[in-house]
């Protein structure tokens, strides 16, 4: 079997690829191969049909690859992963790259994260307390997905009178050569406990020597009502980056968007993609996001802040844009219907242009031509 890879709006440099496989793949292990270049490969299912996955060296705009699927007799040391007994623990090459922590606090999070310089790129607190780092807003818990009114409910801050998300279980959870994946299912209830979101969860991470990338997809289905989301900045997918990375600090840290904006001119703009570099453990390295075409009202607006704040809200229009009358970015989720949200953080070494973050986001936002022979 082989399959030709052409790159024909974008160029493909350390990017994931997917690729709908129709027929019986190869034994596992399986790598591509291009001359004596050898990549290697894991199949994938998903939604009923099957794929076959790999993290493309380099492939320049207008250029095509060949390549042939065999079994890699070179077998690659990549991702496990484990259930230890409140959060789902990941590792690659033997290191941890992330947790999925699912039960203990109000809402699940990801947290540690690890950058590409295998070193913390998320703050530490409230989950740890770490000299140096500030400890204001304890519900920022690293990497996480949630909104600040919800019905009327506040699912964003935590505590008494507050909404929380409950985990309800892990559909699945796989872990190979090029990638982890998962899907956990949650559920959104108000403070009187009554439930009125289900919520499916699907992180998918991969890696490469200079790039870690994590795939976050929600999908939220209202259950015994309508659900408005509503008109306010505090939301929705969020990150609170190293303390040391922050714009306020002075110490090196930098927020760019699609739009060349920067630092505190970026809050409240939309864009594309959003990207916060600083300095960590004397290593420049960045976390940018990118918002997935089909979102709600893509490009989205960047609730991020110099003090390390980093979200993608596409509710609050009232708090983003000047004159706006207050329920503007209000959105109503009808019964039994389901909005579904995709990110893709994209880990990396260097400043937003010496890395590439705009040539990345291209290779996320239009995928390659693929060709089977």
């Amino acid at each position: 079997m082989r399959i030709s890879v052409a790159a024909r709006q974008a160029e493909y440099r350390q990017t994931p690829i997917w690729a709908e496989w129709r027929g019986v793949p190869p034994q596992s292990p399986i790598a591509l191969q291009r001359s004596a270049e050898l990549i290697p490969a894991q199949v994938v299912e998903s939604a009923g049909k099957r794929y076959l996955v790999w993290v493309e060296p380099e492939l320049p705009r207008g250029k095509t690859h060949h390549y042939a699927i065999r079994p890699n007799p070179r077998p690659t040391d990549g991702f496990t992963h484990k259930l230890a007994e409140n959060a789902l623990q990941i590792a690659y090459k033997g290191k941890p790259f992330t947790a999925h922590v699912l039960r203990g606090a109000p809402k699940p999070y990801l947290y540690p994260v690890y950058g590409p310089n295998d070193k913390p790129i998320t703050r530490h607190f409230p989950m740890q307390m770490v000299q140096g780092e500030r400890t204001d807003h304890p519900h920022h818990r690293s990497i996480w997905f949630t909104h600040g009114e919800v019905n009327g409910a506040d699912f964003w801050t935590e505590g008494a009178g507050r909404g929380v998300i409950v985990h309800r279980g892990l559909e699945r959870a796989e872990s190979g050569p090029v990638l982890a994946r998962w899907v956990a299912r949650n559920q959104w209830q108000l403070p009187d406990g009554k439930p009125i979101l289900d919520e499916a969860t699907e992180v998918i991470c991969y890696a490469a020597p200079d790039s870690r990338w994590i795939d976050y997809t929600v999908a939220l289905t209202a259950l015994d009502a309508d659900v408005k989301f509503g008109d306010t900045k505090e939301g929705t997918f969020g990150v609170r980056v190293a303390s040391s990375m922050e714009v306020a600090r002075n110490a090196g840290g930098q927020i760019v968007n699609a739009s060349g904006q920067r630092d505190r001119e970026a809050w409240g703009k939309r864009a594309p993609w959003c990207d916060y570099t600083g300095v960590v453990e004397g290593d420049t390295v960045g976390i940018a996001i990118f918002d997935h075409p089909a979102n709600l009202r893509h490009p989205t607006y960047w609730h991020v802040r110099d003090y390390g704040l980093f979200a993608a809200n596409p509710f609050g229009v009232h708090d983003f844009e000047a004159g706006k009358p207050k329920g503007t970015g209000d959105y109503t989720l009808k019964k039994g219907e389901t909005l579904t949200f995709r990110y893709r953080l994209w880990l990396h070494k260097g400043r937003t242009e010496e890395a590439g973050v705009a040539r990345q986001y291209e290779a996320y936002r239009t995928p390659p031509t693929l060709i089977w022979r």
